[in-house]
């Protein structure tokens, strides 16, 4: 591999994982991407996780919300990583 999308190419078809700037995390089959890091992903299981402040108690409350989408375009602005799944 010389350049970091040569990667990406290699991972065309299989099972990826992205972290995105904001909260979120998704895994899906990479279909299609360009030099901008916009992808297209199938099966794919979306995590946003919100946190906040309890007032109250000053303890920090995790709230995860997870969601299955069969088809998703990425803008790639917001990507912050790419990783292969593993099986």
């Amino acid at each position: 591999m010389k350049e970091p999308l040569d990667f990406v190419r290699l991972s065309l078809g299989e099972r990826v994982f992205i972290k995105m700037r904001v909260d979120c995390e998704m895994t899906g089959v990479l279909q299609g991407f360009d030099q901008h890091m916009n992808m297209i992903l199938s099966d794919v299981q979306e995590t946003v996780t919100h946190r906040e402040l309890d007032p109250q108690s000053g303890e920090e409350i995790i709230d995860t919300n997870v969601r299955e989408i069969p088809m998703l375009f990425i803008r790639g602005d917001s990507v912050v990583l790419v990783s292969r799944q593993q099986n």
